[in-house]
């Protein structure tokens, strides 16, 4: 079995739970590793105070606090093939965001062509009540870290490329995160 599938099905079988307990109409509880903590963090990977890094594969987002300890979130991540990869900044910051899909997004799949021009920001919107806009080089990448709509989703691959959070933890975030944040996605 390749590592990538065995990854995989571990992550479906641990999102398994939840899935079903949301699809039951049983409240929504994070699972206990996905709740944020306090974390060590080795040294030897140079990350900064402050900076945001998403470990795309484990489902984390860590914000620095120091070289060595950092808040731990879980996050939903980008389908296979969608997710970016690299180095980005915080260039923008919105509360409440609308979304528009993209054109890729709409071919993918068609039911999104009904937003094409546009959901407004509120509690149905799947960028949930907080976005942090990646920017590199003075551009958006279309790529966001925000909260969701779907809770349930956190730990899995199931966006469409951005990192989605519980709206509490962005929330939580955002009031930290000033913009210009420097944000490693691997």
């Amino acid at each position: 079995m390749k590592r990538r599938t065995f990854l995989t099905a571990a992550t479906a079988a641990l999102a398994t739970p939840q899935i079903l307990r949301a699809s039951a109409g049983v409240p929504f509880e994070l699972m206990e590793h996905l709740r944020p903590r306090e974390v060590r963090v080795q040294k030897k990977y140079g990350f900064e105070p402050g900076q945001l890094v998403v470990t795309l594969q484990a489902h984390y987002l860590y914000h620095m606090h120091d070289e060595r300890t950092a808040t731990r979130y879980g996050v939903a991540t980008g389908k296979e093939g969608l997710n970016f990869r690299g180095n980005a900044v915080i260039g923008r910051k919105v509360e409440w965001p609308s979304w528009r899909p993209t054109q890729e997004m709409i071919e993918r799949n068609p039911g999104y062509a009904r937003y094409a021009n546009g959901m407004p920001g509120g509690p149905n919107n799947p960028l949930g009540s907080r976005a942090l806009y990646l920017y590199q080089d003075g551009r958006d990448t279309l790529f966001r870290i925000h909260g969701t709509n779907t809770p349930q989703s956190i730990g899995t691959p199931s966006s469409n490329g951005c990192i989605r959070m519980l709206n509490e933890h962005v929330e939580h975030l955002y009031t930290r995160i000033p913009l210009g944040t420097k944000v490693t996605v691997m």
